[in-house]
């Protein structure tokens, strides 16, 4: 895929933008709501006009839809067979709480489906992508690596939300009684999948279709199965932009 090595800069450029005020005392994260509600601050601006400004020049005629800029019209939107979907910070209140636990995700799509993506945990010093075909990688300051799901676990590690808990989680443990729960924030819970450190995400709660492209195609590639309940069609074209439940997994059945 071309355009991976300059989305992965372009991710790495805009976590550094994002560390840069992250740093700075939390007072002066001029955290503000926005109409739903969730959390606004001046890293997720930062990223965002660095971002939309780089694959515009990277890809002038690739359209992007971003959190940010969300208010695209779904007659516009519905005529796009390639287009980025990018969230510039996943996981605010992560941020908010100084945890560390927030990624930049930025995907191509194509035909509704993601078949590259980024997801960049600037804290962390991580970088996780994929691309169609290409297979899952983690790049941390040792260099890349390829990663996979894992294949046997004595006990089924669950990774859930840090933030957003959800009452159907238990119902959905019960087929588990030998279960070990790892809590953490934004798209990283695709990639704990991936890496082999989690075997299921299961998500009954809201999600957006920018938080979960890039961490999408990072499972996929990884060997996952992520299945969106009732869309048997892609995923990433439909007016609709808030996700349905969804469960990512590496277990197989047997």
């Amino acid at each position: 895929m071309s355009y991976l090595q300059q989305v992965i800069d372009i991710a790495e450029q805009a976590g550094q933008a994002i560390l840069e005020i992250y740093q700075q005392d939390s007072s002066q994260f001029n955290v503000t709501d926005k109409a739903d509600t969730s959390p606004l601050t001046a890293a997720d601006l930062a990223a965002h006009k660095l971002i939309v400004d780089a694959l515009t020049a990277l890809t002038p005629d690739i359209p992007i839809l971003s959190e940010e800029a969300a208010n695209i019209s779904w007659d516009i939107r519905q005529h796009w067979q390639r287009y980025w979907l990018v969230d510039p910070l996943d996981g605010t209140k992560e941020f908010i709480k100084r945890n560390g636990e927030f990624t930049v995700n930025i995907a191509l799509i194509e035909q509704g489906e993601p078949v590259l993506g980024v997801v960049h945990a600037p804290v962390l010093a991580k970088t996780y992508y994929a691309a169609r075909g290409q297979g899952a990688w983690l790049k941390t300051a040792a260099g890349s690596q390829s990663i996979q799901v894992s294949q046997t676990s004595d006990r089924v590690r669950v990774v859930g939300s840090r933030s957003h808990p959800s009452p159907d989680l238990a119902g959905y443990l019960a087929q588990f009684p030998q279960h070990q729960m790892v809590a953490v924030g934004s798209s990283l819970k695709f990639c704990l999948v991936a890496e082999g450190v989690a075997d299921v995400y299961p998500r009954f709660g809201p999600t957006m279709q920018w938080d979960t492209a890039a961490g999408h195609i990072v499972a996929l590639e990884a060997g996952a199965t992520v299945q969106f309940d009732g869309i048997s069609g892609p995923v990433y074209h439909r007016e609709q932009l808030l996700n349905p439940n969804f469960i990512v997994s590496a277990l197989r059945a047997g």
